[in-house]
């Protein structure tokens, strides 16, 4: 990886690109530290140093991928999370709406309006999520327990609650922008880069606070216990994601005239983890419904608000294994929406593509759907043990890890880009580099 760094920085086209991508990243990165109009900053760092000595943040997976700004109510505190939550409804109402999937169809032209699409409903959850934000940090809900929470908005008035939310919506128009700036003229990936940049950005605060919070030799047997923890993790993502699962398909010689074309070999790969983290973050963002409702209800006496904030909680048994039970569910929903075999095997017939041994058409579909359905039942289950390594590490030291840096949403997601991305710059390299058959 370092190697396809180095030699990339060498080429002037590309060192150009990775020089701009980096531009756009320090950008991001500067927005995430500066705090929304109307916020009291000194008292929200009071509110998040409390917050996460208490291990009381509910809204950990947002402010995950906003990098740490969705506590700190900066103008990029919604971060990319919006854009994420529209192409993933847009990509569940592709299959449903026949519009949708005549546009997708389409081609490169119906795909960018897919795209636009995305952009509306991204402004439009922004403003939703903004609210809500707003809503939550004024009624002091956001930081449940700190001693001034109810001080983090001091002017509720209705001019600057709106003066909020414009700004934060304006903030996730701007790192999407900064987004497909990357992809256009970055090396590429922009929204996985920023989420990755995201993400990245809470690793090293974390892993001090486990060092500091410990009690073995000062806390380096706890933090060196953690990095070893993490490369294990990191080998086991690498080694799943990769994995795949090849379908031979043989394609029939056809004569057109006096030539022959056609007759070629090749696979369809099917990955292990067909999802990717897609079902991690439904599961995560389902669980937090209920939470984030018996939070908003705060010191009512009702029964089933209790009962919430007793057991659905992380490090619950009820939670845990709810938990891993949706993401096993939702690696299987999304695979079924998102590889329809009989689509691949009426595409195979139509080019005349056959599996050896396996007859075109229905059988085909059967075929895939099979081998599919148990390649699924792996991949579910390493994505649910991987989704409670936090949980399994918070037990086993005892609280010294309350912000464990390798969870699973994390460690898929940097594995994941990161692997893309050195992909990217790997083929770009090959396109300017080929020598040909003569020195």
């Amino acid at each position: 990886m370092l190697t396809a760094f180095a030699r990339a920085f060498k080429t002037p086209d590309l060192r150009k690109k990775l020089l701009f991508t980096l531009g756009i990243i320090v950008l991001y990165r500067l927005g995430a530290h500066i705090p929304v109009p109307g916020v009291n900053y000194e008292n929200v760092q009071i509110c998040v140093k409390q917050a996460q000595s208490g291990n009381n943040n509910l809204l950990g997976l947002m402010d995950m991928f906003s990098g740490g700004a969705l506590l700190q109510i900066t103008i990029f505190a919604l971060g990319i999370m919006p854009y994420i939550t529209a192409s993933i409804i847009l990509q569940l109402l592709t299959v449903v709406i026949p519009r949708l999937e005549a546009l997708k169809k389409e081609g490169q032209s119906g795909q960018a309006k897919i795209t636009q699409y995305t952009r509306y409903l991204t402004v439009a959850l922004a403003i939703l999520q903004g609210t809500g934000l707003v809503a939550t940090a004024k009624s002091g809900a956001l930081f449940s327990g700190c001693t001034v929470r109810d001080q983090v908005v001091p002017d509720q008035s209705i001019f600057v609650i709106v003066t909020m939310v414009i700004t934060m919506t304006a903030g996730t128009a701007l790192v999407m922008w900064l987004g497909e700036l990357i992809t256009d003229r970055g090396i590429g990936n922009g929204m996985s880069i920023l989420m990755f940049i995201s993400i990245a950005a809470g690793f090293p605060g974390a892993l001090w606070a486990i060092k500091l919070s410990g009690k073995l030799a000062k806390g380096w047997i706890e933090f060196g216990t953690v990095i070893l923890i993490g490369f294990v993790m990191v080998a086991l993502v690498v080694f799943v994601e990769q994995a795949q699962r090849r379908i031979p398909v043989q394609y029939a010689k056809r004569m057109i005239g006096r030539r022959s074309y056609g007759g070629t070999s090749t696979y369809i790969p099917l990955k292990v983890n067909q999802a990717g983290v897609i079902p991690v973050i439904f599961a995560s963002s389902l669980l937090y419904i209920p939470i984030l409702i018996g939070q908003f209800a705060g010191t009512t006496n009702s029964g089933w608000v209790a009962w919430i904030q007793q057991h659905m909680v992380d490090g619950k048994p009820i939670h845990t294994v709810i938990y891993f039970f949706l993401i096993v569910f939702f690696a299987f929903f999304y695979v079924a929406i998102s590889f329809n075999p009989e689509e691949v095997a009426d595409n195979m017939k139509k080019y005349g593509g056959f599996i050896p041994g396996i007859r075109a058409g229905r059988p085909t579909a059967e075929y895939l759907s099979y081998v599919l359905n148990r390649i699924t039942w792996p991949g579910s289950l390493y994505l649910g043990l991987i989704a409670l390594v936090p949980t399994m590490a918070l037990a086993g030291f005892g609280g010294a890890n309350a912000n464990f840096p390798f969870g699973g949403t994390s460690i898929l997601i940097i594995v994941g880009v990161g692997l893309e991305t050195v992909k990217q710059i790997e083929s770009q390299l090959q396109q300017r580099n080929y020598e040909g058959f003569l020195r």
